[in-house]
């Protein structure tokens, strides 16, 4: 079964499949959602299966948007997808374009919507074993120091976000 995500063709916005569109580097939307508590955030390693960066710690979870749904009908359904995370709000923080070489000959050239939820006591996360590998709540400044200190180990887009966009998407939420 293939999977179609939106993407520009020859500046036209059209269902495009999700291999060809990372193969192509051709400019797609995507969502992206940050899980926030008391100074720490919630990351992911994601599976060994998975056909780029299998592996890596991103952010809480990514995906792109089917044809026709909203990001934020998106932020919601994938954060229970990927990690079985239901009952949070996420909210729209800023949208980002950057264009990163993800091994295997594969280009994400995104346009991202960014989410961040702010997780209540008792937050149950069961991930899903065909996405994500391990789980962990990371301080956000030991994070960003890891990032900086082996880049390797995480994924272009969480280098990006991390690097240039921390003050846009978390505002005060980590200024503790």
């Amino acid at each position: 079964m293939t999977t179609t995500i939106p993407a520009w063709v020859n500046g036209t916005l059209t269902p495009v499949d999700k291999l060809e569109v990372h193969q192509r580097g051709l400019k797609h939307k995507a969502v992206s959602v940050f899980v926030v508590s008391g100074g720490k955030v919630l990351i992911q390693q994601r599976a060994l299966g998975k056909y780029h960066t299998p592996g890596k710690w991103a952010n809480t979870c990514c995906t792109h948007p089917g044809w026709g749904e909203s990001p934020a009908t998106c932020a919601v359904r994938r954060l229970d997808e990927e990690l079985g995370i239901t009952g949070l709000a996420p909210a729209f923080r800023e949208q980002v374009e950057y264009r990163a070489d993800v091994g295997g000959g594969l280009i994400e050239h995104e346009v991202v919507d960014i989410f961040v939820a702010v997780a209540h006591d008792g937050l149950s996360v069961t991930p899903n074993p065909e996405e994500v590998m391990a789980v962990k709540w990371v301080d956000f400044y030991d994070l960003s120091a890891a990032v900086r200190r082996r880049p390797e180990g995480y994924t272009p887009w969480l280098q990006i976000y991390l690097e240039e966009h921390t003050d846009s998407i978390f505002g005060d939420l980590m200024r503790v």
